[in-house]
């Protein structure tokens, strides 16, 4: 047969599709009509209740005029309206742009104005910043107020209104036999996510419904899910859409249990009594299981898996973890590959090492997701590979399908981060022998002291196996002499001690003298929502 025959089956609808995670819903409605979809206090709703939902939001939506490309903004916890946006908004044909809830007034401003958002669907609790955030936008969307009965109950007093639409007289003008239209094409945005904005504005990273659709069952392969999961929303699902996984669980016909506020005896008692599988999130909320009293935790009916992303966890936590029958998996990836998209692939020959050994494969960030098809760590002048050493250091750089379209409105960031066909991720990392990557530090975090580079998290790895320390961040510091040296924010846990002298020796038993902290601060480390330590603070401070 000649190549020209291959060439003559064309594309038609009955062979080709647009790849889009809002089929899931669908999927999971009519084989699973009656399985418990969402579990919130007293709230329970079935696939077959949740999916009607999803698609009064997208009617009602499009009887305001909304469609194709328009912006709906999303300011919400972590409660089934939230869930029902990542479906019910899409569907309209609109971008979903999912706001992180502790932005303060002018942030969430300019991410209205820059997002263009037509909408902006809010709980009430966020009454006072929405309020200053829209006197100082240049054209407010119109408003649509969610009250959280669950947590406030049915009286609305309490709570500030902007005279906005209440979301559940909204859904009822929707019709749940709406025919939504599927995306044109699977390049379609489907959210738009604003980085953290740690240095001057977000960022605005467009996913499309290719991506979103092949990193939600990526999640399914990496995290060794089966039918029916029980989740539980630990991992905001502002953060990356929640790493895509309101899609993940939907696509399996889970259960999602969601949690307002993230607190350790909520946590334990929604994991035994709901009887959850998996959660995500960053360690912050391994800590807060851990340090829960052990009279405030619960019996486990069986081990629950445990996506944990940021840095990888020290080894008495990795420990703790799974005494308390958590099975701790190792992920990695930004804003702009939809979440993590490198996973810790565990080999069972590493179950037989020392605690020590099994620490140190743990604390690598991997190889890629399937849905990811390349992943290399090169350097970002020549972009050839650096040696598999793991000694030397290089840019780690993505490549597939998972990676964003880019950054709306910003062609020239969009250009420098696509340079040579590769997404700049803008972390160091190593890569070893057997592929494995590791990461070293982000670019503007590496610490140059006398010409020598410091990896900053090398020097936390040193003070996390010290047992008093809980958090620990280190930041470069102006040195007269070296040019930079390190200097360590500390917290320690509850109820212990320790000296800055005493950190100072633990470490030197540890690193080469010159990457040892010259400074000790103890204090609590300021982070975001997602439990990341924004060492961008703690640097203005060494100012």
């Amino acid at each position: 047969m000649a190549e020209a025959d291959y060439d003559a089956l064309p594309r038609q609808p009955a062979n080709h599709q647009p790849l889009t995670p809002l089929l899931f819903m669908e999927r999971s409605a009519q084989v699973f009509p009656d399985h418990a979809a969402v579990a919130y206090g007293g709230t329970r709703r079935t696939y077959r209740e949740t999916r009607d939902r999803c698609v009064r939001l997208a009617h009602a939506l499009s009887l305001l005029g909304l469609g194709r490309g328009d912006t709906v903004a999303v300011l919400l916890p972590n409660i089934p309206e939230m869930l029902e946006c990542h479906f019910g908004v899409p569907m309209a044909g609109c971008v979903l742009n999912t706001i992180n809830t502790r932005l303060d007034a002018a942030t969430i401003a300019y991410i209205l104005d820059h997002g263009e958002a037509r909408v902006l669907i809010f709980d009430r609790e966020w009454a006072p910043v929405v309020r200053a955030a829209l006197a100082q936008c240049a054209k407010p969307p119109a408003l649509i107020e969610v009250h959280d009965r669950e947590a406030f109950g049915h009286d609305h007093h309490d709570l500030q209104t902007l005279g906005g639409q209440d979301y559940e007289a909204f859904l009822q003008q929707g019709d749940p036999g709406f025919a939504w239209p599927m995306p044109r094409d699977e390049w379609d945005a489907i959210a738009l996510n604003y980085t953290s904005g740690t240095t001057g504005r977000p960022k605005g990273v467009v996913y499309h419904h290719r991506g979103a659709s092949l990193l939600a069952t990526g999640n399914v392969l990496s995290a060794g899910m089966g039918r029916h999961p029980v989740y539980l929303w630990t991992l905001p699902m502002f953060h990356c859409n929640g790493w895509c996984f309101p899609w993940t669980i939907t696509a399996m016909a889970g259960t999602h249990v969601c949690l307002r506020a993230v607190r350790g005896p909520a946590m334990w008692s929604l994991i035994a009594g709901e009887g959850v599988t998996h959660m995500c999130g960053a360690p912050i909320v391994m800590s807060a299981l851990l340090q829960t009293p052990e009279k405030e935790r619960r019996h486990l009916p069986g081990p629950v898996t445990f996506v944990v992303a940021g840095a990888p966890p020290p080894e008495a936590v990795l420990a703790a973890m799974r005494h308390a029958g958590f099975q701790v998996l190792h992920v990695y990836g930004l804003t702009e590959v939809y979440g993590p998209a490198v996973t810790n692939e565990w080999h069972a020959e590493w179950d037989a090492l020392p605690a020590p050994d099994q620490a140190r494969h743990m604390a690598r960030q991997g190889v890629r997701y399937l849905a990811l098809e390349a992943l290399e760590v090169l350097d970002p002048a020549t972009m050839a590979p650096v040696p598999a050493d793991g000694v030397a250091m290089g840019e780690v750089m993505f490549r597939g399908n998972v990676v964003m379209k880019g950054y709306l409105k910003d062609a020239e960031a969009t250009r420098k981060a696509f340079a040579g066909g590769w997404f700049h991720s803008g972390d160091l990392a190593v890569r070893y022998p057997d592929g494995y990557i590791q990461l070293r530090d982000r670019s503007k975090d590496i610490i140059i002291s006398g010409g020598e580079n410091i990896s900053s998290i090398e020097v936390e790895d040193a003070l996390y196996k010290h047992p008093a320390v809980a958090v620990a961040a280190v930041v470069a510091q102006p040195d007269e002499k070296w040019g930079e040296v390190p200097c360590a924010f500390v917290e320690l846990k509850p109820e212990a001690q320790a000296s800055a002298d005493e950190l100072i020796a633990h470490c030197r038993t540890l690193l080469a003298g010159f990457k040892v902290p010259k400074k000790v601060v103890f204090q609590e480390l300021p982070k975001t929502s997602t439990g990341k330590i924004q060492k961008h603070v703690l640097r203005g401070a060494m100012r």
